[in-house]
């Protein structure tokens, strides 16, 4: 951001609902940028830690969002969206007319575009605005965001986009088209994690060194993002929850229900799904989603680096 930008920023008022591990990060980058942000989440603490670093906090959705020039919705689902909007003190009875709600959550995007349009019949802007990077891109303003929507919701929109993300892609002027590219994304995800895991608890059977494993495939042609990102959190035997089970039970629901509805084969994406599935029933859906690793060796009796501890939560 530049000098005279980051001083016409100084103005702009953004409130964040969810303070989570990727909200948090959103909020501190565009208090870092400049702006005034003030943060809500349904867990007191998480609000507080956020004051406790000079931010502001807020009790509900409504008190964050009065007199905010941008609302930054960091929530999980279409359902926690449309309670952040229209619930009992929600945001879009008290933000101001012409104010922005950037969602950022992961949705159908037929719910996306219902969303948009009953925010925009109040006189709000509404922008579809799917987010990747995970935390630490977040805690870097470093995310990519794929968001459609109007060009005034846009440059409403700007500041927070500006000190949020590295790639902010404009996908058009319709809400859900961000949605659904985030679904796209959401499908492959999905999918490399389950080969990921598939693949290192097999080296596992085979009895390879998994360290070697590791340090091959991530120079030869089989590799993948997730297989380099995942891996490691096996290799520790560390599966505290940076991105869980759960969301990808979530995410590649969703992908089948669009999928259905269109009459599209998704086969790679439903396997994927049972796995997910099959790991959440075994007590693992809050763990990290490279917890497939353990699933697979529970059925095959391969033995994984801290394999003998049970899963973290249930």
């Amino acid at each position: 951001m530049t000098p005279s930008a980051e001083h016409s920023s100084l103005a702009v008022s953004v409130a964040v609902i969810g303070l989570g591990s990727m909200g948090l990060g959103m909020a501190r980058s565009m208090k870092r940028a400049g702006l005034d942000v003030i943060g809500y989440d349904i867990t007191p603490a998480a609000v507080d830690r956020f004051a406790a670093e000079g931010g502001r906090g807020a009790a509900t959705p409504a008190d964050a969002a009065k007199d905010a020039d941008i609302v930054v919705s960091v929530v999980v689902n279409g359902e926690q969206t449309e309670t952040v909007l229209f619930g009992p003190q929600g945001a879009a009875d008290t933000m101001k007319p012409g104010a922005v709600f950037i969602s950022s959550a992961t949705m159908d995007p037929a719910i996306a575009r219902d969303l948009a349009g009953r925010t925009e019949a109040l006189g709000l802007h509404y922008l579809d605005a799917p987010i990747s990077g995970g935390a630490a891109k977040a805690a870097l303003g470093e995310l990519t965001i794929m968001a459609s929507g109007s060009g005034r919701a846009f440059d409403t929109a700007r500041p927070a986009l500006d000190a949020m993300a590295g790639k902010v892609y404009e996908l058009g002027e319709a809400a859900g088209t961000g949605a659904a590219f985030k679904m796209i994304n959401q499908l492959l995800a999905g999918v490399h994690i389950a080969a990921a895991c598939e693949a290192i608890s097999f080296a596992a059977k085979q009895g390879l060194d998994l360290d070697k494993v590791y340090q091959v495939i991530t120079a030869s042609a089989g590799n993948s993002w997730m297989f380099e990102n995942r891996v490691p959190h096996v290799l520790a035997g560390d599966y505290t929850p940076l991105s869980s089970i759960e969301i990808f039970v979530k995410d590649l629901g969703i992908v089948q229900d669009m999928a259905r509805s269109e009459r599209y084969p998704a086969p790679l994406a439903a396997a994927a799904l049972q796995m997910y599935l099959a790991a959440a029933g075994a007590g693992m859906g809050r763990d990290d989603d490279s917890s497939l690793a353990r699933l697979y060796a529970q059925l095959s009796g391969a033995q994984l680096p801290g394999s003998a501890k049970e899963p973290q939560s249930r």
